[in-house]
């Protein structure tokens, strides 16, 4: 317990440096701004067309698509920039626990922060849809035109027919974070642990990390590789198991009919690689150097 307690201290220790953070401030504003743009075109055809939504549409027809899942995901490098915090309250740290603990604290800050980022997310799609929607666990009709014709297409809205026909908003909307929050903890361990490797090499791997989740998607690769239409369900099936941003993404799923990983597939995937980055945080904090430069740490 006593182990457990000291891991919280330096976990929350990061959570004070929030308050009155430009960069923090920063990220939540360019959150809720990619928010509103990318929800918006729901909100505007709705709106045109006279109809209202349920309070989860905006964020299932959102970031049920994985370019904007990308989009979002980018922000933690923003987020996490500076990972691990090196601030003048770290040397009392290290005399009082030892360096695992320490390590401990910051990915335990990873995970609550990343969560609450998040969080803050899906509030902001349903603060902007609050005037148009309704709270009530059922499709609108909103989404049934969205759905059953070619118009969801025409907006690059993901909004499939099977995803309507076999669960309810809220579910989805769960399912759509969840994956959201597997596919942003691993890049945050990513960058993490890389900054523990090399100075500013998190961000490098960060962008790393995105971009082969995007070159990876089958509309890239079909218009790099110029693949025939009959050979891109292959490809879609390929690199939905091995892309993490086409585990990420909600309709790149099997849904009891196609090849596809399941959800419960995604979410041991996420898992397991989060967890091996950060045994790998955990043995490399043994070789990290701490460089002291007066009261400041580099």
């Amino acid at each position: 317990m006593y182990k457990l307690r000291q891991i919280l201290l330096t976990a929350f220790a990061n959570f004070r440096r929030w308050k009155k953070n430009p960069q923090i401030i920063l990220a939540f504003c360019l959150a809720f701004i990619v928010s509103f743009l990318l929800s918006d075109k729901v909100l505007v055809f709705a709106k045109e067309h006279d109809t209202i939504l349920q309070m989860a549409e905006p964020f299932i027809w959102t970031f049920g698509d994985a370019q904007s899942v990308l989009i979002i995901s980018l922000l933690l490098l923003l987020l996490f920039a500076d990972m691990p915090n090196l601030g003048n309250d770290v040397p009392l740290f290290l005399v009082r626990i030892d360096r695992k603990v320490w390590v401990l604290g910051q990915i335990l800050y990873l995970i609550l922060a990343t969560f609450l980022f998040l969080c803050f997310i899906l509030l902001s799609t349903c603060i902007l849809a609050s005037s148009q929607a309704f709270v009530a666990n059922m499709w609108s009709d909103t989404a049934a035109v969205l759905g059953y014709s070619n118009i969801g297409y025409e907006l690059n809205v993901p909004s499939f027919v099977k995803v309507m026909e076999l669960n309810f908003p809220y579910q989805v909307m769960f399912h759509i974070f969840g994956l959201m929050l597997g596919y942003s903890i691993v890049m945050a361990g990513i960058i993490l642990f890389f900054n523990m490797v090399k100075d500013n090499g998190g961000m490098i791997a960060g962008i790393i990390y995105s971009g082969f989740g995007f070159l990876l998607t089958p509309d890239t690769l079909s218009d790099i590789l110029h693949i025939p239409a009959v050979q891109s369900r292959y490809a879609n099936i390929i690199f939905g198991w091995i892309s993490p941003l086409n585990h990420a993404t909600y309709y790149m799923h099997s849904f009891g009919y196609d090849n596809l990983p399941k959800l419960w597939v995604s979410y041991v995937f996420f898992a397991g690689v989060a967890l091996l980055i950060f045994i790998m945080c955990l043995l490399r904090i043994r070789r990290y150097t701490f460089q002291f430069t007066g009261t400041q740490l580099r």
